[in-house]
């Protein structure tokens, strides 16, 4: 959250559970390296993932920034603290996401804006000039950004090879034709017959397919199932 937010405003969390969400994923990993070690070995081990770890492991460059410099990273709003102009900028209608990773792509920004004679100029010809004068290329970039309808830049920049994109609702995001093209959203019916609404994992595997046959159960939906399997279990066990 120190990181997160505009400079002069509070430190801001994420819009989700980052904290629970990466450090599932790790535990996966984590688990399937544990149950390579296994399979070589035969023997098991103790998998220990810590809510803490996970979040100071993804600061990721942020870490970096602190460990090679000896300063702490401090909230920069949208901006990015390595790269620029790697920031959401306004149109005349809205907003949307530039991206511009490398020299070339910020040359032909410029082209796109007409303003291409200022990638000429060393304050902004290499990425390293360009962050130490962040302020001023967002000043410039943005008063161009701000004329265009927020479709035709988007198509601009998307004819032109320079990454951008647009900020979608999670309404839009669904509405989105390649994530319908995914199959992102699912729907799965329950034992009543009712439709239950979901997202599909991001994992896509071509042998092995995942299977969405079933809702998340109710409360208590399988509870005699289980009560049985486990005292058939115990019943084995006695025996």
């Amino acid at each position: 959250m120190s990181i997160t937010g505009e400079p002069d405003g509070q430190p801001m969390k994420a819009g989700v559970a980052i904290a629970d969400i990466f450090t599932g994923i790790y535990a996966v990993t984590a688990i399937q390296a544990a149950l390579i070690h296994a399979l070589k070995t035969g023997e098991g081990q103790f998998v220990d993932m810590a809510l803490l770890d996970v979040m100071s492991g993804v600061l990721a460059n942020q870490n970096l920034n602190y460990l090679i410099s000896g300063k702490a990273p401090v909230r920069l709003g949208n901006a990015h603290p390595n790269i620029s102009p790697y920031e959401v900028v306004p149109t005349a209608d809205g907003h949307l996401i530039l991206a511009v990773g490398n020299d070339g792509q910020f040359k032909r920004l410029c082209a796109i804006l007409g303003i291409a004679g200022i990638a000429e100029d060393e304050r902004f010809a290499t990425n390293k000039a360009r962050v130490a004068n962040k302020t001023e290329v967002r000043r410039i970039v943005t008063a161009e950004t701000a004329k265009w309808i927020k479709r035709d830049l988007l198509t601009a920049c998307e004819t032109n090879a320079v990454p951008a994109g647009p900020i979608n609702s999670i309404a839009e995001m669904f509405d989105d034709p390649q994530v319908k093209a995914r199959d992102l959203r699912i729907e799965l019916e329950d034992a009543d017959g009712n439709v239950i609404p979901g997202v599909r994992t991001p994992i896509v595997l071509s042998e092995t397919p995942l299977r969405y046959e079933r809702p998340s159960p109710r409360i208590g939906e399988h509870q005699q199932e289980i009560l049985a399997e486990l005292a058939e279990i115990e019943r084995e066990r006695n025996q």
